[in-house]
Order: structure tokens, then C-alpha cells, then sequence
């Protein structure tokens, strides 16, 4: 196939992809539509490749797979902050399928082969499908393409030329006129505005646009001029000196083992909080757990740097990195306990769930560094980590924070045997949190004889926090799993 060629399949392709983009999407809530076209980018992506090209190597296979993983969470479940997470992780991951498909590879790159793949992968998104288009429409008015065509060509382009101009004015004259809006209508089943039409107009083109710059990206064989530069700079990358980093990180751990010696006397030994700060114990340890957690993802980024700047990794180097990182696991523990405490006191919240496993997630982390810094495999860090990250969002999707969180509150209020009030069990946090609240907060319900307008009050509010009133989330492609639960419970 010819480069022209090439570039007109893939404008072609880009273009169906964004107008299905503009249909699954345009006014119209998140559900069944992201896992679609999550699949239907990677499937025109795989008819996009050179056929010798679409058997990936085995240790980059899963990829594709993981971004449709990732993606269909979002037809299933109704928890926002975790479908945040699904998208971003599934677009992440359907990027590096498409840097697989494009015959590069992804899981065994060091940390100087991943960051400058992602430059390509966005150099690709942000320009390359200006060039594919700009290639397909030279090859247009002549060449083998038109010989093709033949003496249809001119009516081809002129239909090109007419169709969007055709749609724009139907928009306008339905606008103007109510009778020939009825009869478009009729005749076509489209109820036409012009807000609608640019805006659908907008949507397809981007999504479009996006597409585009990936096939073309998946299109060019790896190993281009431009990613041997980008690799070759990585090595010529400045340095620091050990003297410099050394120094830095004994007084990090001086500054450290402060913190640790006053923890072990106060919050893990119980010495008198109250004539030192002015606060009860009760005070002084639910507090502070925020402020902890970012230190640990603080210290992340200075050992990760570290480890890729340092001129010479020498033993005195080592021992203060590997003590750093150490001293923050006591940090962690020391945020651990803070939040326990915390959660124990007054309950679950979404927040607390995700710091809570922030807290797992860099304690493991951590435990990852010690390995790879002993090892001299600091280069794999970031993939260990990145795999740590896929592995805590495949438990969060089987858990659901959200209905976790509402579980655990419910049950607690339900077993203590306390009245409610919103120290102890604050109904209308877990209303907000939407439809994967509404199980729990349906079975709370059904253990109090609240009145009927009460009961009727909670279930409207429900029904409007959980999105089942917003017309957006009735089409078919926002279809959710979760929302209909929450829907056949509250009809009940």
C-alpha cells in the first residue's frame, strides 16, 4: 500500500471513528459507550497495521486486553471517583497498546524508553494527523486515485464539498421553520438544531483528530529516526555529583529520624501529648495523615530521581537512599495508625478508602524501591509501580469503594444499635455518593418505620444524586449496571 493510500485509510478511518465517537457520546451520559469505542479505536487500529505486524510480543499482549478491562468497569459501575480512574487507566493503557501495535516495545523499557515512547505517542496525537490528512487530500485530484475513480471523482468531491453545507442549512431552515422541521423529522428521524449540529460537528472532530494522530502513530514502522534521538539524549542526560546527593539525603534522614524517635514516644508510646502540644492523644493522632502521605509520594519522586541523575551509586549513597526509604516506612505506619483511629472515630468516607490504600499502595512501593536499589535495577521502578497501580485498580473495581464504604457505615450503624445523627451516620453523605450507595442506604431504609413522605423524600434524593433523573443517562449507550440496580431498587 502507498504512503497516500496509507494516509487516506487512515483519515478515512479516523473520521468513522469520530462520528461514532459524536453518537455514542454528544448528550449522553458515561456508560456502555467508553468500553464501545475503547474497542472500536484498538479494532481500527489493528486493521490500521502492516498485517506482519499484529502478533505483539508476548510481554506486551496483555495491554489491549487491560484497556478493555479497564473500560468496561465503566458500563458496570456508578462510582465516580473510580470511574476517573478507569478512564484515565484505560486511555493510558489503550496508548501503550497502540505503541505495541506500532511495533514498539513497552513493559521491558527502561524508565529513559518510557518517558520518550510517551513523547512520541503524544507528538503523534498533537501533529501527525494534520500530516496523514494533509498527505491523503494531495492524493486526491490526481495519481492512481483518480485514474481509479475516473470520470466520478468530481461528483465524489463535490458531494464531499455538499454534504456538510446541506447539513448545516437543513439545521438552520428546521430552526426557522416549524413545519419543515416536522417534515425532517418524519422523513429522516432526526430532530435537528444547529447547537446540536456544531456541537456534534465539534465532538466528531476531535475525537477524530485524537484517532487520527494514534493510527498514524500505529501506522509508522518503530525504530523512526526520531525515537534514536530521543533515546540517545536519555544517556547524555546531566548527572549529579555523590558527594551532592549524599549530603542531601543524610540530612533528609537526620531530619527523618527526628520525626520517627518523636512518633515512637508519642503516638506509638502514649507519652503525654497534652502537656507537650496542648492537644489530647485522641487530637493529636487523628490528624496529620494527609500531610504524612504526601511526604511518602515526596520521597518517591526523590529516590526515583536520584537513581537517574546520580553520577556514582557508592556505598555511602546507598545506605542513605535504602535509610530514607526505611524511615518512611515508619512514616507510613505513622499515617496508617492516624487514619485507623480517624476511621474508627467516625466512619468511613471515600477519602479515607483511598488514602487508606495510598498507603498500601506506597508501603508496598517502597518495599519495590529496597529491591530494585539493592538490585541496581532502579531503571524498573516506575514499571513496578505502574503494575502496582493496574493491580490496586482491578481490587478496586471488585470491591467498589463507594459501595464498600456505604456497606461498612450501614452495617456499623445497623450493629451498634445507635440512632443515627451525623457524628454517627450521616445519611445524606452516603446519598451523594450515587447509585453504588443505593443498595446499602435501601437496606438502612428498610430496618427504620420512617414515615412514607420520609421514605419517599430519601428515595427522590437518591433517584437525583444517582443520576437516574438526568435525561443524558436514558440513551441506550449510557446504559450502566449499577444505575439500573439503583433504579429497580428505588422503584420498589
Amino acid at each position: 500500500m502507498t504512503h497516500v493510500a496509507r494516509s487516506a485509510q487512515i483519515v478515512v478511518t479516523a473520521l468513522l471513528v469520530g462520528v461514532l465517537g459524536q453518537f455514542l457520546f454528544f448528550d449522553v451520559g458515561l456508560g456502555i459507550n467508553f468500553p464501545l469505542l475503547i474497542g472500536a479505536l484498538l479494532l481500527a487500529a489493528w486493521l490500521t497495521v502492516d498485517p506482519s505486524r499484529r502478533r505483539p510480543r508476548l510481554a506486551d499482549a496483555w495491554l489491549p486486553l487491560a484497556a478493555i478491562g479497564f473500560a468496561i468497569p465503566i458500563a458496570v459501575r456508578a462510582d465516580r471517583s473510580l470511574l476517573a480512574l478507569d478512564v484515565l487507566g484505560s486511555l493510558a493503557l489503550t496508548a501503550a497498546s497502540m505503541a505495541v501495535l506500532g511495533g514498539l516495545r513497552v513493559v521491558d523499557r527502561p524508565l529513559g524508553g518510557l518517558l520518550v515512547q510517551g513523547l512520541r505517542v503524544l507528538g503523534a496525537v498533537a501533529g501527525w494527523a494534520a500530516g496523514a490528512t494533509a498527505s491523503a487530500l494531495r492524493g486526491l485530484p490526481s495519481g492512481s486515485l483518480r485514474r481509479g475513480l475516473g470520470r466520478w471523482a468530481g461528483v465524489l468531491r463535490g458531494l464531499l464539498i455538499a454534504l456538510p453545507l446541506v447539513f448545516i442549512f437543513l439545521a438552520l431552515f428546521s430552526a426557522a421553520d416549524a413545519v419543515f422541521a416536522h417534515w425532517v423529522e418524519r422523513l429522516t428521524g432526526w430532530d435537528l438544531d444547529l447547537g446540536g449540529a456544531i456541537g456534534r460537528t465539534f465532538v466528531a472532530l476531535v475525537i477524530a483528530w485524537l484517532a487520527g494522530g494514534l493510527l498514524a502513530f500505529v501506522a509508522e514502522p518503530g525504530g523512526s529516526e526520531a525515537e534514536r534521538q530521543l533515546m540517545g539524549a536519555w544517556p547524555r542526560r546531566p548527572r549529579i555529583g555523590s558527594a551532592e546527593v549524599v549530603t542531601a539525603l543524610v540530612v533528609l534522614d537526620l531530619l527523618f529520624a527526628a520525626f520517627v524517635i518523636l512518633q515512637a514516644a508519642y503516638l506509638f508510646g502514649g507519652l503525654d501529648t497534652l502537656a507537650e502540644s496542648g492537644l489530647t492523644y485522641a487530637e493529636y493522632a487523628r490528624r496529620g495523615f494527609f500531610e504524612l502521605l504526601a511526604v511518602a509520594f515526596l520521597v518517591g519522586g526523590l529516590v526515583l530521581g536520584a537513581e537517574s541523575f546520580v553520577r556514582v551509586r557508592t556505598r555511602a549513597y546507598l545506605t542513605a537512599l535504602i535509610g530514607l526509604v526505611v524511615l518512611t516506612l515508619v512514616v507510613l505506619a505513622s499515617a496508617f495508625l492516624r487514619l485507623r483511629l480517624y476511621q474508627d472515630a467516625y466512619g468511613w468516607t471515600e477519602m479515607r478508602f483511598y488514602v487508606m490504600a495510598a498507603i498500601f499502595w506506597l508501603a508496598i512501593g517502597a518495599a519495590i524501591a529496597i529491591g530494585t536499589i539493592l538490585a541496581n535495577r532502579s531503571a524498573w521502578l516506575l514499571h513496578g509501580m505502574l503494575g502496582l497501580s493496574i493491580v490496586f485498580g482491578a481490587v478496586f473495581n471488585v470491591i467498589g469503594p463507594v459501595r464498600f464504604v456505604a456497606d461498612q457505615n450501614v452495617g456499623r450503624i445497623l450493629g451498634s444499635g445507635l440512632t443515627g445523627g451525623k457524628t454517627d451516620f450521616d445519611l445524606a453523605y452516603l446519598i451523594d455518593l450515587g447509585g453504588d450507595a443505593v443498595p446499602a442506604v435501601s437496606r438502612w431504609l428498610s430496618d427504620r418505620p420512617l414515615p412514607p413522605e420520609v421514605v419517599q423524600r430519601i428515595t427522590d434524593e437518591m433517584a437525583w444524586a444517582s443520576g437516574l433523573d438526568d435525561p443524558r443517562n436514558e440513551a441506550w449507550q449510557a446504559w450502566n449496571l449499577s444505575r439500573e440496580h439503583a433504579r429497580e431498587l428505588l422503584g420498589r
